[in-house]
């Protein structure tokens, strides 16, 4: 499969890098700042140069023509502002999701985040994010792609277990990053997934195992 990943140089997404070229798939990600590329090409993953913030769904779409899947696993990080919450979260999302639409991508896997609520209330600027993440995940339900939504608990630095809670609800908790990533490239290669907003924690299950089980196999 060839990959497109936004936000190629988040710490879950170079962690996707690495698991998704290690079984083979040709990954590409992309990244604001070319100095990035290093890290990338390390990860496995062809380096993507174009700001999501400020691109046309044109050229987006140019850079998704030919893949199998696109992953939006972009994020304006916590030292941002609402501001970028608005233009990063919610508006780089929904641009993603239109240009997959246009590039013929239909598998399409999001990053969101557990409490994702376009009416979450509050002024704080995780309100804000949430309610950003929120609004992004919905216009993805009303594309015509084939999505699956993914909303980790709180991320940690932890090294992996493998082991993990998928459900729509698991209600709140931790999990390393490793795991998300891993529960990501799981995601992408199953379709059966499709109209699915998950939620996931560290648990008990193999993460193979609880892909197939909300999967129905």
């Amino acid at each position: 499969m060839r990959i497109v990943i936004a936000g190629g140089h988040g710490q879950i997404a170079l962690r996707l890098e690495r698991l998704l070229s290690a079984r083979g798939d040709e990954v590409a990600g992309i990244i604001r700042r070319a100095e990035q590329g290093d890290d990338l090409r390390a990860a496995g993953a062809e380096p993507v140069l174009c700001d999501l913030e400020s691109a046309s769904v044109e050229e987006v779409a140019a850079h998704l023509q030919g893949a199998d899947a696109a992953v939006f696993a972009a994020g304006a990080g916590p030292g941002s502002g609402v501001e970028r919450k608005e233009t990063v979260d919610k508006g780089a999302a929904i641009l993603f999701a239109d240009a997959a639409e246009r590039a013929g991508v239909r598998r399409h896997v999001v990053v969101s985040s557990m409490g994702a609520d376009p009416a979450h209330p509050g002024d704080e600027i995780f309100d804000a994010y949430l309610r950003a993440k929120g609004e992004a995940d919905e216009y993805v339900r009303r594309t015509g792609l084939d999505w699956t939504i993914l909303r980790p608990g709180s991320l940690i630095d932890d090294a992996g277990t493998g082991l993990v809670r998928l459900e729509a609800s698991t209600g709140p908790g931790m999990i390393p990053r490793d795991d998300v990533a891993a529960v990501l490239a799981e995601l992408v290669d199953t379709p059966a997934t499709t109209g699915l907003t998950l939620e996931a924690i560290s648990g008990s299950t193999p993460i193979s195992v609880a892909v197939k089980s909300v999967a129905g196999n």
